[in-house]
């Protein structure tokens, strides 16, 4: 069986450097990594007006992010659940209403894009230490835990057919144990729609 190759085009990242958005992209770099020094959110907001304001950007060094973002989310036992409003139909609104509006939808028949490395890790180490954060993550609710038929603890269930390809689960999986993959063509939310 062939492996197919990937295009890698050479010229990408030269012309993408010559352009207005590496310009754009390199002025801000040190505004959301200010928020995350000693400085804290306020002393970051101060940096951003003087350095962003007066240099535009343009000082000489970069700082750095604290991490990857899966690395960054906290175990559920240091932490206080918050509580959400109920949604009033009006300015909020229930999440599976939002994504119907999003006109999202799979072919029944299509190969799976959302898939887990290790099925023992959602309700093993994410369930079990972070209390289970792809249900909250998700803002489609395309991950939920439910209960067993034995009546004894849960399972991870992934209702792909309900995904926007937002790509967050790939992001902030605390085990980075979901592997999205691009999905079959021609599927997903109806963005021009919205």
């Amino acid at each position: 069986q062939s492996k197919t190759l990937g295009l890698h085009v050479q010229e990408y990242e030269e012309n993408l450097k010559k352009s207005w958005v590496w310009k754009e992209l390199y002025s801000v770099r040190n505004i959301r990594p200010s928020c995350h020094t000693a400085l804290g959110l306020y002393g970051g907001m101060l940096y951003t007006g003087v350095f962003y304001w007066i240099l535009r950007g343009m000082e000489p060094w970069t700082l750095n992010h604290p991490g990857p973002d899966f690395a960054q989310l906290k175990p559920a036992k240091d932490c206080t659940p918050i509580e959400y409003p109920k949604p009033d139909g009006k300015i909020s609104f229930d999440l599976l209403s939002s994504v119907a509006l999003s006109g999202t939808n799979h072919e029944h028949d299509q190969p799976a894009h959302l898939t887990l490395k290790d099925d023992s890790v959602p309700v093993n180490r994410n369930l079990a230490i972070f209390d289970g954060p792809e249900q909250r993550f998700c803002p489609a609710g395309v991950y939920e835990y439910i209960p067993l038929e034995t009546g004894e603890g849960s399972r991870l269930q992934i209702n792909a057919q309900n995904c926007v390809h937002c790509k967050t689960c790939d992001i902030k999986d605390p085990s980075q144990n979901i592997n999205w993959v691009v999905p079959e063509g021609g599927g997903g939310p109806a963005y021009n729609g919205m």
